[in-house]
């Protein structure tokens, strides 16, 4: 007698998602199988481990959940239009994710679109459901995987700019694989206006052996917006991966970061900065995987708090094999308001008994004796205090000392975002 499994009612908001999902455009059945996934899975809530600080279920039901609002989207993307966005470092190679077969590579890079979706029957975080979250959404809406290769050896000096269409609802997808002693910057810049249903990013890195990559996020999406991002690393021996990821927009965003490193010598540096205001829902989740001997990590994220909610979820996991493993993770909490909170939750899973590991998480207000002393020496309260937010979130930034145009790029985002908030 064959059984049937009866599915869980589903909620206003996950009826809305998986309607606009299967009205959004052509090769429904290349996508039926993520939407069929969707329907059944429905979206996580605070039971599910990996989204307990971000209750998507419920986020949604705030936005999404009656046929009016369906409609509503259904026009406003209908309406909108593409606006110019000027690179974030002059002189970028730009390529747009929707259009990558139009764009023209530097030498030593191919560029190509594909028909490939991604792969959202595994997820590369443990804590999540068997259905990877964001992988499933991105699918069920027909993001294309984009294919961007960097020969071996290759390096060029401008960055790659990677977007897709920034109207109020996207969804890219971009697989990039750097050759082996090869050395290259990439952009992916998140804009767009705002939507009650969620836009979505999902890439996928592969950093050859001895190569050098740089990734810059940046994500400004505007204040109504919603956003679901993923990037999945993988780094090769004696390579080295070195991420920032700037936050500074958005009303419900989540990014989500997976490495795992490939060989031994590999190296993997993540530093972010996220800036929260009024109402926002800002939720940072990494995990990095040691599965080689002789690997080092170091991940630090700022974050300023005048408004809303933010979440950071750090994992690090060690294998047993991956002894000599040197890793430490630090989330470092500005509250300048009391109109805002912080979760963060930095975890160790270590099976090997020869590493030095670390973790830890702090959070607080300005401290008084700094003000103070800036004070004293004729600073009004408003300048001191500015000066030393500014002075917390930068010293992060200037890591990428190497890298002046982006880092100059990068601050002043962040001070404008300061002078708007304060």
């Amino acid at each position: 007698m064959m059984s049937v499994t009866e599915l869980r009612p589903r909620t206003p908001a996950e009826t809305a998602l998986v309607n606009l999902a299967e009205a959004a455009g052509a090769d429904e059945d290349a996508r039926r199988s993520a939407i069929e996934a969707l329907r059944r899975e429905g979206l996580p809530h605070r039971r599910v481990e990996a989204w307990h600080y971000t209750d998507l279920r419920a986020l949604m039901g705030r936005r999404l959940g009656k046929d009016q609002a369906i409609e509503a989207i259904a026009a406003k993307e209908a309406g909108s239009t593409e606006s110019v966005l000027a690179p974030l470092v002059a002189g970028s190679t730009v390529v747009d994710l929707d259009r990558s077969e139009a764009a023209s590579a530097p030498t030593g890079v191919s560029i190509s679109a594909s028909d490939d979706l991604a792969d959202w029957h595994e997820t590369p975080n443990h804590l999540d459901r068997p259905v990877d979250t964001i992988r499933v959404v991105n699918a069920a809406f027909g993001a294309r995987i984009a294919k961007i290769a960097v020969a071996e050896g290759t390096e060029f000096a401008s960055p790659i700019e990677m977007r897709s269409g920034i109207g109020a609802q996207s969804h890219a997808g971009c697989s990039v694989e750097v050759g082996n002693g090869a050395k290259a910057t990439f952009v992916e810049r998140i804009e767009g206006g705002g939507s009650p249903a969620p836009s979505s990013g999902v890439s996928y890195l592969t950093v050859g052996d001895g190569a050098e990559v740089l990734w810059i996020i940046d994500q400004a999406k505007d204040s109504g917006a919603a956003h679901l991002g993923q990037l999945n690393v993988t780094v090769g021996a004696d390579a080295t991966f070195k991420l920032f990821l700037l936050n500074s927009g958005g009303g419900l965003v989540r990014y989500e970061i997976h490495a795992v490193t490939a060989g031994e010598g590999s190296e993997i540096r993540l530093r972010g900065v996220n800036l929260l205001e009024n109402d926002q829902h800002l939720d940072v989740t990494t995990t990095l995987r040691h599965t080689y001997p002789n690997t080092t990590a170091t991940e630090t994220f700022r974050n300023v708090v005048t408004g809303g909610h933010g979440v950071f979820q750090g994992m690090i996991k060690v294998a047993r094999e991956a002894q000599k493993t040197d890793a430490k993770m630090a989330c470092n909490t500005l509250l300048l308001s009391q109109d805002g909170d912080f979760s963060a939750k930095p975890e160790l899973e270590i099976f090997a008994d020869d590493v030095q590991c670390g973790h830890g998480a702090t959070a607080g207000e300005i401290n008084a004796d700094h003000l103070f002393y800036l004070m004293s020496r004729g600073i009004p309260a408003p300048q001191a205090k500015a000066l030393l937010v500014k002075a917390f979130v930068d010293e992060v930034v200037e890591e990428l000392e190497t890298e002046d145009a982006i880092a100059e790029a990068l601050v002043a985002k962040i001070d404008a975002w300061l002078e708007r908030s304060h």
